[in-house]
């Protein structure tokens, strides 16, 4: 039987990922796989995750399972920190689920369920597992337009005249904050048009939080999001852990549906509890835990805060210092936008050509579209970075 089976398109990064581990160069550098990185290059636990597993294998008596729906307590935890409890409780229904991926799988499971025919709206580009699950879970995939390729910034206008092809109950994917790949991000202005245009022609947004924190700050980086949720009738919000907790591999997610009245969010809870059951019976708790805890503990919420914090901080100046050692060694001002973007990618509008000189004859990374993580770099190697990408341009 499984002479049947058809091979499945190569992921890009995981091919990056094994490329590199080949690669015996001892000054080769890693600007593809999305994590963090700290100043010595080390992906951290945070002193708030250590300590908050501490307590918790100090004082966890089970390790039976928390219900189908994972601990509503942590979802309530991850709600107030997204929407600051600017939505009634009433119209939310939420369920914990193995990362933002997992968040991101179970809302369009619900999409899918209500009879849904429309179309999902992806940017272009955007993040490509968002494409690949709407095509394994056989939606409609529709792109609109999102970046400048000659500015790196958000080409809003061509983004404002796809929306007019937007039907009535089609869906459109916004990245919450620090777009992935671009790192360009919409403004306060963009989101309240976005919002009004949703709302008129009765557009449902799905909105994807990977990074909340890594941007301009915890609050800043909803505000959007927050605003385009107190205008339109029901959204959906996919939130991870995974960047701002640093829990990558403990696979911590939230998903959020918003519905109009609370009978509506009855049935929406009731459906996100069968899907769990039927994807993975139980979401894992550990990560859920932990994060819970932090939350809900004022000396390890703040803790968790300030090196949040830091991480964002230290993001801001490898931006900067990237921003100004390209400026220096191209004699332009072509890569100023790494400076005015956020989070941890950017794409630097190089050809596929480019990023594979700057592999094999540089050892240097990153994905073909020439997206770094800029969380990826340290101090002390930008300037030979550079002067690398300057001599391939």
């Amino acid at each position: 039987m499984f002479e049947l089976l058809k091979s499945q398109p190569s992921d890009k990064i995981m091919e990056l990922m094994a490329l590199y581990s080949e690669d015996s160069r001892s000054d080769k550098l890693d600007l593809g796989v999305g994590v963090y990185k700290d100043a010595n290059g080390v992906t951290p636990i945070m002193k708030a995750i250590k300590e908050s597993e501490r307590s918790l294998l100090e004082n966890q008596i089970s390790k039976s399972y928390v219900g189908l729906l994972g601990s509503l307590e942590f979802c309530k935890e991850i709600n107030y920190l997204v929407l600051n409890d600017e939505i009634e409780e009433k119209r939310l229904a939420y369920a914990q689920t193995p990362g933002g991926t997992g968040a991101i799988h179970q809302l369009l499971l619900l999409l899918r369920s209500t009879g849904f025919s429309g179309a999902v709206w992806i940017s272009d580009p955007t993040w490509p597992n968002h494409g690949a699950i709407l095509k394994h879970l056989g939606l409609n995939i529709k792109k609109y337009s999102y970046f400048d390729e000659e500015t790196c910034e958000v080409d809003f206008d061509k983004m404002q005249e796809d929306m007019k092809d937007v039907q009535n109950q089609d869906v459109v994917i916004l990245h919450g904050c620090c777009h992935n790949p671009t790192g360009a991000n919409l403004s306060l202005d963009q989101w309240r048009v976005l919002s009004e245009i949703f709302k008129e022609k009765g557009v449902l947004p799905l909105i994807d939080l990977a990074y909340q924190g890594f941007g301009d700050g915890l609050t800043e980086d909803t505000e959007g999001l927050r605003k385009m949720m107190t205008e339109v009738p029901e959204a959906m919000v996919a939130v991870s852990c995974s960047k701002n907790f640093g829990v990558y591999r403990d696979r911590v997610g939230v998903a959020i549906a918003m519905s109009e009245n609370q009978n509506q969010k009855l049935v929406a809870l009731d459906n996100l509890k069968s899907f769990n059951r039927l994807t993975f019976s139980f979401p894992p708790d550990h990560g859920a835990a932990v994060v819970n805890q932090i939350l809900r503990d004022e000396s390890l919420k703040k803790l968790w805060r300030e090196e949040l914090e830091q991480m964002r901080l230290h993001m801001l100046s490898l931006r900067k210092n990237l921003a100004r050692s390209l400026a220096s060694e191209t004699n332009s001002d072509r890569f100023n936008f790494v400076e005015r973007h956020r989070g941890m990618f950017s794409k630097l509008g190089l050809t596929e050509s480019q990023v594979e000189t700057l592999r094999e004859e540089n050892g240097i990374y990153m994905v073909s579209d020439s997206r770094i993580n800029i969380a990826g770099l340290r101090h002390e190697i930008i300037g030979s970075l550079a002067q690398s990408i300057a001599k391939v341009i």
